[in-house]
């Protein structure tokens, strides 16, 4: 089996490509070659089958085409840029999280000749706007508040219609906001769900720019490659039509994300946080979802965690030797 990551060198690229190396299998065949792809050099791991790196724009013509001339059995695509840096550069934005994915459905549809890959899509939940009912479905209005969550609906929409006229075997996975990051803020104006943890974890400040009640739905990165491994390796007759799936996540507020963080490291950990707000911050989240009905995607066999104390233990696991700092 040959598999295809764009966007390897991402925090959840970085680690779907350590599980499959970790198994050397995906849905019970044996990978024979991996390629990782972005616009930075992703880390080579050392593997029991063989490994390409490849560094370019794949949102530049041309480019797509030769990700997939060697015909790979399944395409994990996650290169995009994220929400914040999609707001403020509009045609950076749908360069890349548009045009970028249309580019690399048309490369694959033009080879033809009976190749059809399973090709996993990482949508979000920015594709849903307010105002909200209680639980989001998967039924909901797509009516997106944001250039990214825009794009992101524009790839669910292809995804579905080149699934269905037989150019790939698709399913699209909207992830929640992704929990506790490892590594250094990214652009993401969600970034700071992580860093009210992350930081205080490490012994360093952290700026808190919402209101407490502040009411948001995540995973964990283990949850993530989880639910992209599912997805990859899942009977899709069981989907039908409807291709993209809401992921499951546990929705707390920010004061609940630090009640967890206290009674896991204490309060001189929760004392490492500064509340400054700004209004920016506060605009984007007044427009995004707060909590989902995943049902259609539990019953498909999708799990993520059920408290957000899980979240910030498997942060410690995987990322701090699982020993809370002091």
């Amino acid at each position: 089996m040959q598999i295809l990551i764009l966007g390897a060198a991402g925090m959840v690229g970085r680690k779907l490509t350590e599980r499959l190396v970790r198994e050397g299998q995906l849905g019970g065949e044996a990978i024979t070659r991996l390629i990782l792809h972005d616009v930075v050099e992703p880390e080579r791991p050392q593997a029991s089958f063989a490994v390409e790196t490849l560094t370019s724009d794949f949102s530049m013509p041309g480019e797509a085409e030769k990700l997939v001339a060697g015909r790979p059995d399944v395409i994990f695509h996650l290169a995009a840029i994220v929400s914040g840096e999609a707001e403020a550069d509009f045609d950076k934005g749908y360069r890349i999280n548009l045009d970028g994915t249309r580019f690399l459905f048309d490369a694959i549809r033009i080879i033809g000749d009976g190749y059809g890959p399973r090709l996993v899509f990482t949508s979000s939940i920015a594709v849903f706007g307010a105002p909200f009912p209680d639980a989001i479905g998967d039924e909901f209005f797509l009516t997106p508040l944001t250039s990214y969550g825009t794009q992101k609906a524009i790839g669910e929409l292809l995804l579905a219609d080149y699934t269905r006229r037989g150019f790939f075997d698709g399913v699209g996975i909207r992830l929640p906001t992704i929990c506790v990051r490892p590594g250094k803020p990214n652009k993401a104006a969600s970034g700071f769900f992580s860093s009210i943890i992350r930081e205080p974890l490490n012994g360093q400040e952290a700026v808190l720019p919402v209101s407490l009640d502040v009411r948001h739905a995540h995973a964990s990165p283990r949850s993530a490659v989880g639910f992209l491994i599912h997805a990859a390796s899942m009977n899709t007759s069981r989907i039908g039509p409807r291709r993209n799936l809401t992921m499951p996540s546990v929705s707390v507020t920010v004061g609940e994300q630090i009640d967890a963080l206290r009674r896991i490291a204490g309060e001189q950990t929760v004392a490492r946080i500064r509340h400054e707000l700004d209004p920016t911050i506060i605009r984007f989240v007044e427009g995004w979802p707060r909590r989902f009905d995943a049902s259609r995607a539990e019953s498909l066999g999708f799990r993520a965690e059920s408290s957000f104390d899980e979240i910030i233990s498997i942060y410690v696991e995987d990322e701090l030797g699982g020993v809370v700092p002091t």
